[in-house]
């Protein structure tokens, strides 16, 4: 009966501990991507003005195109 208890004050807070581990990875994994498309780290805008202050002029191909190549790095 002793050794039976010490074997599940041993475990038990570790089993704990990793499935709360694993269960907090997904749960902060899937508000960070909820959070990063509705707040963008980038937007159209942004990227207009970045152009504009090295001097150039970009055109709506130029912002599009930006624009897929930040979507497809993810």
């Amino acid at each position: 009966m002793l050794i039976m208890a010490l074997w599940l004050d041993i475990t038990l807070p570790i089993v704990t501990l990793l499935i709360g581990l694993v269960v907090g990875f997904f749960l902060a994994k899937k508000y960070f991507k909820s959070y990063l498309e509705k707040n963008p780290p980038i937007n159209e805008q942004m990227v207009r003005a970045m152009m504009s202050q090295m001097g150039r002029t970009p055109s709506e191909k130029q912002v599009r195109q930006v624009m897929a190549s930040m979507k497809q790095s993810k």
